[in-house]
């Protein structure tokens, strides 16, 4: 039964949901054309698209534009919006990359006009806009974007009715109606070949899905603005699994810090059960034999711009009338947007406390809070903004006196060229916002406080003379593990926020300029060209295998996934390996215990009697040899065998091995000093009583440390930490120190599966017996030297023929195995085709004319 929680990809298709009115009609695609040529009309895209530049698809819930309608002629009139991140980022993309626009406008556009406005826009701006019906729009962006998700995403839960809505479906079907609407834009203007497509935040997070079910090799990048919460709390959100698996058909995901990447990984970890691992430094999680890379960059600054407004000739004018009106004050300037998040009840509270604190200071200091209009309304804003003015009201009644306000608020949409001049005149910034994503506000100042020619001199400051600025900046923010140099407080402690305040303003001139200064060389070289170029570079090295590889869709509604491929890689025919195994006559077969035979998931550990059965009927068969090759002790696979008087069994990864029930067991050829166990096992014991659910096996080779039952994340990272100490204890003597699926294994040196099939496959070509038919079958890491092994044995010179090699792993994944099998159901399947051709044929040889090897080879 489909889950409730997501709704058919196909509904959504069918545009049924909301019975809104369709989208304008399609738009031409987005072409470049030689400057000698002319423009010609769509259907003429396809033939011309191995001559077109690359293009780059930049997707935001709102364009990078201003519009405003004319009242006298009707007109729209639009421009770019210079303070717009999406406009900004250009810079970091090669001189011929087209970049084109897919969001919406922040204005409502008749429907009977959009048609025109969206020919205006293509041509004139590269930008394609998706109109959303009034009643979508309200639903997806202050509906679900802005009352759920947004609050959630900031550690907000909705407790109760009246601060933040609680989860709707019809919000969340908006959100994915919405998201469709986006995906079909981006289809007509994308060359899926060329182009790279890049998904900005959280407002689109459902879009992944909907491209990737179009174009399943598109070159796609996704980056989240907003903190990503903790799994405790992501985990409260109804479709938490449809908005992970949505992201994980990206190729690309990037954050702002380590933090929000980690709490995705743990999520993905302990909701979908995905593991992840650095490869080459790089963070990448397998998601069906896809590779999803993780990018860890906060987005910076466009200095080219910020320098233009400092040179702005208003914004010299600005900074001498705030000279004049605080002449001999000490400006600490704060700018947020009115928001329950930005913490700026808490600053106005920490400035009081100041005062309080410090006499001396009142007339000297003075708090300038610029509050940017909010982006949302509700109850919550509104009671932010009543306690804020109340605050102010207060202590400009207590500490303020004619001449002197405290608190100076400025609620009103301040233009950026006055908002330089604040920042240029200003001693400290605070940023204490409780929760948020990025925050540029401190990368803004400290360019400001470096200050311009123009700049200079209306502040009448030499030109060369040394810059100074201070931060105080809240923990929870994103762009504070980037800046050193200032001073992080927990924004929740009035105190703390109190004394980071006092320590600012009167910190040492020189502290604070070697502060600046190396606030300013981050800055200035870690700008917003610098990575929106990183983040390219990693999502061109995270596509460049799409060709390389087949690819299937499959899964419904937003739990579509692609199953990515090598093309030497498939699956295990179980009729074409039945096929192989009637013509052949000297057959080897290895199979691995635990994950191949047993799912690992499995309470009981021991064999079923299916098992046994299929066992039985392969080892009757006499041109059958076959091996359980485990890592697993000798006594309990002995014991759970003991019906099966022709298997073969290797224990404890080959150090033991029987060849069947009547033969004795036979040991690793080389003297092995086990000595070493007094040294690892103590190590051991330590992290089991640290680890809560994990457990120690004592093998006669080898000790297991087993964390299967233990926390996935804390059992993952004691592992790690165990596998390291380990290691050094343990680096002068004879053994290796492996991590399996969930185990961390010590073992003498040279004890190998691949050892084993080595053995079994000489051992039968000496005695006359060259295997035609090698079948060997694994889960895990350990499993890789049988499949290596095996298929050597097609060079070695002996064999009058190469026999026919099959080696499968269990699950698609990179591996030394050409076939794969997806479960230990596929095994099952396997083993009972075997066993019905195993039975056919000893059947056969009971009533007919034995056929010699010799013969038959």
């Amino acid at each position: 039964m489909a889950s409730s929680s997501y709704i058919s990809l196909m509904d959504l298709a069918s545009g049924d949901m909301f019975n809104s009115p369709q989208t304008p009609e399609r738009i031409s695609r987005v072409m470049t054309v030689p400057v000698d040529g002319g423009i010609t009309d769509d259907g003429d895209f396809d033939s011309l698209s191995s001559e077109c530049c690359e293009k780059t698809i930049i997707v935001a819930n709102f364009l990078p534009l201003q519009a405003q309608k004319d009242i006298k002629s009707g007109q729209w009139l639009f421009s770019f919006d210079e303070d717009s991140l999406l406009l900004q980022m250009k810079d970091g993309f090669s001189s011929d990359t087209i970049v084109v626009y897919v969001g919406s406008l922040k204005v409502d556009v008749d429907p009977k006009e959009q048609d025109e406005v969206s020919k205006t826009l293509l041509e004139e701006f590269n930008c394609v806009p998706t109109f959303l019906p009034p009643d979508l729009q309200k639903k997806f962006y202050h509906g679900f974007c802005k009352q759920y998700l947004w609050p959630l995403f900031h550690y907000m839960l909705p407790m109760c009715a009246d601060y933040g809505n609680r989860f709707d479906r019809l919000h969340w079907q908006a959100y994915l109606s919405a998201n469709k609407i986006f995906a079909d834009k981006i289809i007509e203007v994308t060359n899926p070949e060329k182009d790279y497509v890049w998904v900005h935040d959280y407002h689109l997070m459902a879009l992944p899905t909907f491209l990737r079910k179009h174009f399943h090799r598109v070159k796609l990048g996704f980056f989240l603005h907003s903190p990503f919460p903790s799994s405790e709390i992501y985990r409260t959100l109804p479709v938490r699994e449809e908005i992970l698996k949505a992201l994980l058909n990206a190729d690309l995901i990037g954050f702002h810090t380590f933090d929000y990447a980690r709490h995705f990984l743990t999520c993905c970890s302990r909701i979908l059960g995905l593991d992840h691992e650095s490869k080459r430094g790089h963070i990448g999680l397998d998601y069906f034999g896809r590779t999803v890379y993780m990018k860890i960059l906060p987005v910076g600054i466009h200095m080219g711009q910020l320098q233009s407004s400092l040179n702005h000739p208003s914004s010299s004018t600005k900074v001498k009338e705030i000279v004049a009106k605080f002449n001999g004050k000490r400006i600490i300037i704060g700018v947020d947007d009115m928001d329950i998040f930005k913490g700026i009840s808490l600053k106005v509270l920490a400035m009081e406390q100041l005062l309080q604190q410090h006499p001396e200071l009142q007339g000297k200091v003075v708090l300038i809070q610029i509050v940017n209009p909010a982006r949302s309304t509700g109850k919550d804003v509104q009671e932010a903004k009543r306690e804020i003015y109340e605050s102010t009201e207060r202590i400009n009644d207590v500490f303020g006196f004619p001449g002197y306000e405290p608190v100076v608020l400025i609620d009103r949409c301040v233009p950026f060229y006055e908002k330089a001049a604040y920042y240029a005149c200003a001693e400290c910034c605070i940023v204490n916002a409780v929760r948020d994503g990025m925050n540029l506000v401190p990368y803004k100042y400290i360019v400001c406080r470096q200050g311009t020619s123009r700049m200079d001199e209306a502040l009448q400051i030499a030109p060369k003379s040394p810059r100074t600025s201070m931060l105080v900046v809240s923990e929870f923010i994103g762009c504070s593990p980037s800046l050193s140099g200032a001073i992080r407080v927990n924004p929740w402690s009035i105190d703390a926020l109190a004394d980071a305040l006092n320590m600012a303003i009167t910190m040492p001139g020189v502290e604070k300029q070697i502060r600046h200064e190396k606030h300013y060389r981050y800055v200035s070289s870690h700008d917003v060209a610098y990575w929106s170029q990183s983040f390219m570079q990693d999502l061109e090295r995270a596509c460049k295998e799409h060709y390389n590889r087949h690819c299937w869709g499959f899964g419904f509604g937003l739990s579509f996934r692609i199953l990515s491929i090598s093309p030497s890689f498939r699956k295990l025919s179980i009729d074409h390996i039945l096929s192989v195994h009637r013509r052949t006559c000297r057959r080897a077969i290895f199979l691995d215990y635990d994950g191949t035979v047993v799912p690992h998931s499995s309470i009981i550990k021991s064999p079923g009697p299916e098992v046994i059965l299929f066992m039985n009927s392969i080892c009757s068969d006499p041109k059958n040899t076959v091996f359980i090759v485990s890592g697993r002790g000798k006594n309990s696979l002995s014991d759970w065998f003991a019906q099966c008087e022709n298997l073969g069994i290797a224990a404890e990864h080959g150090y033991f091995i029987r060849w069947n029930r009547r033969s004795e067991w036979e040991t690793f050829p080389i003297a092995i000093d086990f000595g070493w166990k007094r040294i690892a096992e103590p190590v051991m014991q330590l992290y089991t009583e640290a680890t809560d659910g994990s457990f120690i096996e004592s093998k006669e080779s080898a000790l297991v440390w087993h964390h299967q039952d233990a926390d996935p994340d804390f059992g993952s990272s004691q592992a790690k930490e165990l596998l390291d100490h380990l290691e050094n204890v343990l680096a002068n003597e004879p053994v290796v120190v492996k991590r399996g699926h969930q185990i961390v294994e010590v073992k003498p040196q040279g004890v190998t599966k691949g050892l084993v099939a080595k053995k079994v496959l000489s051992t039968m070509i000496s005695n006359g017996e060259p295997p035609d038919f090698v079948l060997c079958v694994g889960d895990d890491r350990s499993d890789e030297d049988m499949f290596e092994s095996i298929s050597n044995t097609a060079y070695i010179s002996s064999l009058p023929v190469s026999p026919e090699i099959f080696a499968c792993t269990i699950g698609q994944k990179p591996s030394k195995a050409r076939y794969y099998l997806d479960d230990t159901v596929d095994v099952l399947k396997l083993l009972s085709g075997l066993t019905g051709a195993s039975s056919s044929t000893t059947s056969t040889s009971n009533t007919e004319t034995e056929v010699s090897f010799e013969s038959c080879a």
